[in-house]
């Protein structure tokens, strides 16, 4: 039983890999594409900065994994994967649009509206993981 498991041992590299990849890119992106300096702010004590980050993060990952879960193939895997970093980033627009000077409240540690952020950000990574697994 041990040594037919070990057989998965390379596919469970891989998808760790590709998986574990994706979210490196991912927060590199999003904050790459945010005006705030997250990790900045995080270092100087900001919470607001970590609840946001933490939040899109969460609703990057929850897809993800379900792509993982789900996927037939890491390509299969790779293209899932695309569509939920697509999705959170998509969200980061749309609540940039919604919340007035988000970028200002962040910087000036309104907790109230990151935790309304990362909120938004992780119900949107349940709805796109449920959606994935159809």
């Amino acid at each position: 039983m041990i040594v037919s498991d070990l057989f998965a041992l390379p596919a469970f590299v891989a998808y760790l890999a590709l998986g574990a990849l994706y979210f490196v890119a991912f927060l590199v992106t999003y904050i790459w594409i945010t005006p705030q300096r997250e990790m900045a702010l995080i270092r100087d004590g900001n919470l607001a900065a970590a609840l946001s980050l933490g939040g899109a993060a969460v609703g990057f990952v929850q897809p993800l994994a379900s792509a993982i879960a789900h996927s037939v193939s890491l390509l299969d895997l790779a293209l899932w994967g695309l569509v939920a970093w697509v999705v959170q980033l998509l969200t980061h627009f749309v609540l940039r649009l919604v919340v007035r000077d988000l970028r200002s409240k962040i910087e000036g540690d309104v907790r109230s509206v990151a935790l309304f952020v990362a909120v938004v950000a992780a119900c949107v990574g349940a709805i796109n993981a449920a959606a994935m697994s159809y």
